[in-house]
């Protein structure tokens, strides 16, 4: 069980809730469990719900993870992934624990293990997202071991627990990541430059990059980390129009109800990538 691999980074959320100190989890049999008597079952597909609530109504659907699974594994962002990884193996730990927060199936914490492992080092992985349904299936990425939990609240992990914090596309906590990581750890984050999807946005109407949010990314992790190195990954692809629906319909824009399936859809779509892959390290 991965999980198992994993449960020394967890620390319990009714714990953290309540202002107390770290409460490291121990895992017996099938039940996570601290020292102050929280117990939180582990579910048979290999995760564990550490959310203590109902999930917010934006965390992914069922669908939505399916439909992320399908466009990924189609090789559309490999780019992105390779660039990652690149970042993790250049400036982390021989044999580090990954935490990617807001994780989804687990695509890019996979494949930075692979990375790693193709290179003779030992990694370890701890996805975390909100959805129980992409919790789910991460939990099936070999080794990965995953969470329910709110990217927004405090994360249910041991302060300076990780080595390597990974945030793709993801919520972004530079506050919690710097509260997590080791000293000298490693953050790396993948996130939209302005022309990222600019055509298929257009064409479908979909929700707009944020003006500035590169500048503010930088401001706000600037408080709280160091920054390393960035860089610009862009990549044209052609994809099917099946994958591009798969590529609305996998994240927020699948909320988003201006969304069109005009005629020109229907057709193979040009999607261009482009993305900033930035390094941040804790002091």
């Amino acid at each position: 069980m991965s999980l198992a691999d994993v449960v020394d980074l967890l620390a319990c959320p009714a714990c953290a809730a309540q202002d107390l100190p770290d409460s490291g989890l121990t895992l017996d049999d099938r039940t996570l469990r601290c020292d102050r008597g929280h117990a939180y079952d582990v579910a048979r597909q290999g995760h564990v719900n550490l959310l203590g609530r109902a999930a917010p109504r934006n965390a992914d659907t069922a669908e939505m993870v399916a439909a992320r699974e399908r466009f990924l594994g189609g090789g559309a962002y490999d780019v992105v992934a390779d660039a990652l990884a690149d970042a993790v193996l250049r400036n982390g730990p021989p044999a580090p624990a990954v935490l990617d927060v807001g994780a989804g199936p687990g695509f890019y914490l996979g494949r930075v293990l692979e990375a790693l492992a193709a290179t003779g080092r030992t990694g370890r992985g701890l996805a975390v997202d909100v959805s129980a349904f992409a919790a789910r299936r991460a939990a099936k990425v070999p080794g990965v071991g995953a969470v329910v939990a709110d990217a927004w609240a405090r994360w249910p992990l041991r302060t300076a627990s990780v080595d390597v914090g990974l945030s793709v596309f993801a919520p972004r906590r530079p506050d919690e990541l710097a509260r997590v990581l080791t000293p000298g750890g490693t953050a790396v984050v993948v996130s939209p430059l302005p022309d990222h999807l600019a055509g298929l946005r257009a064409a479908r109407d979909l929700l707009d990059v944020e003006p500035g949010k590169q500048e503010r990314l930088a401001a706000t992790f600037g408080e709280h980390l160091e920054p390393v190195a960035e860089t610009d990954v862009r990549h044209t692809v052609l994809v099917d129009p099946a994958s591009a629906d798969d590529l609305v319909a996998m994240g927020p824009n699948a909320f988003h109800s201006g969304v069109t399936q005009d005629g020109s859809a229907r057709r193979a779509t040009t999607v261009d990538v482009a993305v900033r892959v930035g390094v941040w390290r804790h002091p």
